[in-house]
Protein backbone atom coordinates (compact mmCIF):
# COMPACT_ATOMS: atom_id res chain seq x y z
CA UNK A 1 0.00 0.00 0.00
CA UNK A 2 1.39 3.41 -1.02
CA UNK A 3 1.72 5.73 1.98
CA UNK A 4 2.43 8.98 0.12
CA UNK A 5 -0.04 11.66 1.33
CA UNK A 6 -1.43 12.09 -2.20
CA UNK A 7 -3.05 8.63 -1.92
CA UNK A 8 -5.00 9.41 1.25
CA UNK A 9 -8.74 8.81 0.94
CA UNK A 10 -11.73 10.00 2.92
CA UNK A 11 -15.46 9.34 2.98
CA UNK A 12 -18.02 12.08 2.40
CA UNK A 13 -21.78 11.59 2.56
CA UNK A 14 -24.17 14.26 1.34
CA UNK A 15 -27.04 13.79 3.77
CA UNK A 16 -30.77 13.92 2.95
CA UNK A 17 -31.00 17.66 3.69
CA UNK A 18 -28.14 18.36 1.28
CA UNK A 19 -29.92 16.36 -1.44
CA UNK A 20 -33.27 18.07 -0.81
CA UNK A 21 -31.66 21.51 -0.97
CA UNK A 22 -30.04 20.72 -4.35
CA UNK A 23 -26.51 21.20 -3.02
CA UNK A 24 -24.89 18.09 -4.56
CA UNK A 25 -23.05 20.05 -7.26
CA UNK A 26 -21.99 22.78 -4.82
CA UNK A 27 -20.53 20.27 -2.37
CA UNK A 28 -18.72 18.28 -5.05
CA UNK A 29 -17.41 21.47 -6.66
CA UNK A 30 -15.79 22.66 -3.46
CA UNK A 31 -13.81 19.47 -3.03
CA UNK A 32 -12.88 19.38 -6.72
CA UNK A 33 -11.64 22.97 -6.75
CA UNK A 34 -9.09 22.33 -4.02
CA UNK A 35 -7.59 19.50 -6.12
CA UNK A 36 -9.10 16.36 -4.59
CA UNK A 37 -10.01 13.49 -6.91
CA UNK A 38 -13.36 11.68 -6.78
CA UNK A 39 -12.62 7.94 -6.86
CA UNK A 40 -16.02 6.53 -5.85
CA UNK A 41 -19.61 7.78 -5.82
CA UNK A 42 -23.10 6.31 -5.44
CA UNK A 43 -26.61 7.33 -4.46
CA UNK A 44 -28.68 5.18 -2.13
CA UNK A 45 -31.32 5.24 0.58
CA UNK A 46 -29.51 3.85 3.64
CA UNK A 47 -31.07 1.21 5.85
CA UNK A 48 -31.22 1.76 9.62
CA UNK A 49 -28.72 -1.10 9.99
CA UNK A 50 -26.23 0.57 7.64
CA UNK A 51 -26.41 3.84 9.56
CA UNK A 52 -26.18 2.25 13.03
CA UNK A 53 -23.12 0.27 11.95
CA UNK A 54 -21.59 3.41 10.41
CA UNK A 55 -21.76 5.34 13.67
CA UNK A 56 -20.59 2.41 15.80
CA UNK A 57 -17.63 1.24 13.71
CA UNK A 58 -15.54 2.64 16.55
CA UNK A 59 -16.49 0.51 19.59
CA UNK A 60 -15.80 3.54 21.81
CA UNK A 61 -18.16 5.85 19.85
CA UNK A 62 -21.09 5.50 22.23
CA UNK A 63 -19.05 6.38 25.32
CA UNK A 64 -16.98 9.13 23.70
CA UNK A 65 -19.99 10.81 22.09
CA UNK A 66 -22.00 10.68 25.31
CA UNK A 67 -19.16 12.19 27.36
CA UNK A 68 -18.58 14.88 24.72
CA UNK A 69 -22.27 15.78 24.80
CA UNK A 70 -22.29 16.01 28.61
CA UNK A 71 -19.21 18.25 28.49
CA UNK A 72 -20.85 20.43 25.85
CA UNK A 73 -23.83 21.02 28.11
CA UNK A 74 -21.80 21.68 31.27
CA UNK A 75 -19.36 24.01 29.45
CA UNK A 76 -22.36 26.18 28.55
CA UNK A 77 -23.68 26.10 32.12
CA UNK A 78 -26.57 23.84 31.15
CA UNK A 79 -27.81 20.61 32.70
CA UNK A 80 -27.24 17.62 30.40
CA UNK A 81 -30.28 15.46 29.61
CA UNK A 82 -28.68 12.56 31.52
CA UNK A 83 -25.48 11.76 33.41
CA UNK A 84 -25.13 8.36 31.74
CA UNK A 85 -23.23 8.79 28.45
CA UNK A 86 -24.70 5.60 27.01
CA UNK A 87 -28.27 6.77 27.59
CA UNK A 88 -27.47 10.06 25.89
CA UNK A 89 -25.87 8.30 22.92
CA UNK A 90 -28.84 5.96 22.55
CA UNK A 91 -31.03 9.01 21.87
CA UNK A 92 -28.40 10.58 19.57
CA UNK A 93 -28.12 7.36 17.55
CA UNK A 94 -31.89 7.00 17.26
CA UNK A 95 -32.11 10.58 15.94
CA UNK A 96 -29.22 10.03 13.51
CA UNK A 97 -30.81 6.88 12.11
CA UNK A 98 -34.12 8.70 11.67
CA UNK A 99 -32.38 11.60 9.90
CA UNK A 100 -30.09 9.59 7.64
CA UNK A 101 -32.76 7.19 6.38
CA UNK A 102 -35.36 9.83 5.42
CA UNK A 103 -34.26 9.98 1.79
CA UNK A 104 -31.40 9.40 -0.63
CA UNK A 105 -27.81 10.20 0.27
CA UNK A 106 -24.76 10.50 -1.97
CA UNK A 107 -21.73 8.59 -0.66
CA UNK A 108 -18.34 9.56 -2.09
CA UNK A 109 -14.68 8.72 -1.68
CA UNK A 110 -12.21 11.57 -2.26
CA UNK A 111 -8.48 11.11 -2.73
CA UNK A 112 -5.58 13.52 -2.44
CA UNK A 113 -2.93 14.97 -0.17
CA UNK A 114 -4.20 15.20 3.40
CA UNK A 115 -7.71 14.39 2.13
CA UNK A 116 -9.22 13.87 5.59
CA UNK A 117 -8.03 17.21 6.99
CA UNK A 118 -8.72 19.15 3.80
CA UNK A 119 -12.28 17.84 3.55
CA UNK A 120 -12.93 18.61 7.23
CA UNK A 121 -11.64 22.15 6.74
CA UNK A 122 -13.82 22.76 3.66
CA UNK A 123 -16.85 21.15 5.33
CA UNK A 124 -16.65 23.12 8.59
CA UNK A 125 -17.42 22.23 12.19
CA UNK A 126 -20.15 19.77 13.10
CA UNK A 127 -22.48 22.50 14.39
CA UNK A 128 -23.53 24.82 11.55
CA UNK A 129 -24.12 27.78 13.90
CA UNK A 130 -20.46 27.88 14.93
CA UNK A 131 -18.98 26.84 11.55
CA UNK A 132 -16.93 29.52 9.85
CA UNK A 133 -18.28 31.36 6.83
CA UNK A 134 -16.62 30.00 3.71
CA UNK A 135 -17.20 26.41 4.81
CA UNK A 136 -20.07 24.29 3.47
CA UNK A 137 -21.87 24.21 6.80
CA UNK A 138 -21.13 27.85 7.60
CA UNK A 139 -22.43 29.03 4.22
CA UNK A 140 -25.52 26.87 3.77
CA UNK A 141 -26.99 25.84 7.14
CA UNK A 142 -28.86 27.70 9.89
CA UNK A 143 -29.11 24.81 12.36
CA UNK A 144 -27.66 24.56 15.87
CA UNK A 145 -27.33 22.03 18.68
CA UNK A 146 -29.69 24.14 20.76
CA UNK A 147 -32.41 24.05 18.13
CA UNK A 148 -31.98 20.34 17.38
CA UNK A 149 -32.12 19.55 21.12
CA UNK A 150 -35.34 21.54 21.52
CA UNK A 151 -36.83 19.71 18.53
CA UNK A 152 -35.54 16.30 19.67
CA UNK A 153 -33.73 15.51 16.41
CA UNK A 154 -30.25 15.26 14.88
CA UNK A 155 -28.57 18.48 13.81
CA UNK A 156 -28.95 18.97 10.04
CA UNK A 157 -25.54 19.82 8.64
CA UNK A 158 -25.63 18.65 4.99
CA UNK A 159 -22.45 16.55 4.95
CA UNK A 160 -20.71 13.78 6.87
CA UNK A 161 -16.91 13.72 6.60
CA UNK A 162 -14.54 11.18 8.15
CA UNK A 163 -12.79 12.44 11.27
CA UNK A 164 -9.41 10.73 10.93
CA UNK A 165 -7.45 8.60 8.43
CA UNK A 166 -8.27 5.45 10.45
CA UNK A 167 -11.95 6.37 10.60
CA UNK A 168 -11.88 7.07 6.86
CA UNK A 169 -10.53 3.61 6.04
CA UNK A 170 -13.17 1.92 8.21
CA UNK A 171 -16.00 4.03 6.80
CA UNK A 172 -14.93 3.57 3.17
CA UNK A 173 -14.84 -0.20 3.68
CA UNK A 174 -18.30 -0.02 5.24
CA UNK A 175 -19.90 1.93 2.37
CA UNK A 176 -17.95 0.74 -0.69
CA UNK A 177 -16.78 -2.53 -2.16
CA UNK A 178 -13.25 -2.56 -3.56
CA UNK A 179 -14.53 -2.75 -7.15
CA UNK A 180 -16.57 0.43 -6.65
CA UNK A 181 -13.40 2.50 -6.18
CA UNK A 182 -11.28 3.56 -9.14
CA UNK A 183 -7.59 4.26 -9.69
CA UNK A 184 -7.04 6.72 -12.53
CA UNK A 185 -4.97 9.78 -13.34
CA UNK A 186 -6.12 13.38 -13.62
CA UNK A 187 -4.04 15.79 -15.70
CA UNK A 188 -4.15 18.31 -12.84
CA UNK A 189 -2.28 15.84 -10.61
CA UNK A 190 0.94 16.60 -12.50
CA UNK A 191 0.72 20.22 -11.36
CA UNK A 192 -0.21 19.23 -7.82
CA UNK A 193 2.29 16.44 -7.21
CA UNK A 194 5.02 16.18 -9.89
CA UNK A 195 8.29 17.10 -8.17
CA UNK A 196 10.00 18.74 -11.19
CA UNK A 197 6.88 19.69 -13.21
CA UNK A 198 8.32 17.79 -16.16
CA UNK A 199 6.32 17.58 -19.37
CA UNK A 200 4.57 20.95 -19.21
CA UNK A 201 6.48 22.60 -22.05
CA UNK A 202 6.36 21.12 -25.56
Amino acid sequence: MNTHPKYERTLVIIKPDGIQRSLIGEVIGRYERVGLKLVGIKMLIPTPELIEKHYTLDPEWRTKTGLKTIKGYTDKGLTPPDTDPLKITAVILKNLINYMTKGPVVAMVWQGAHAVEIVRKITGGTEPLTSLMGTIRGDFVLDSYRMSDVDGRAVRNIVHASGSPKEAIDEINHWFRKEELFDYRLIVEQMLYDVDLDGILE
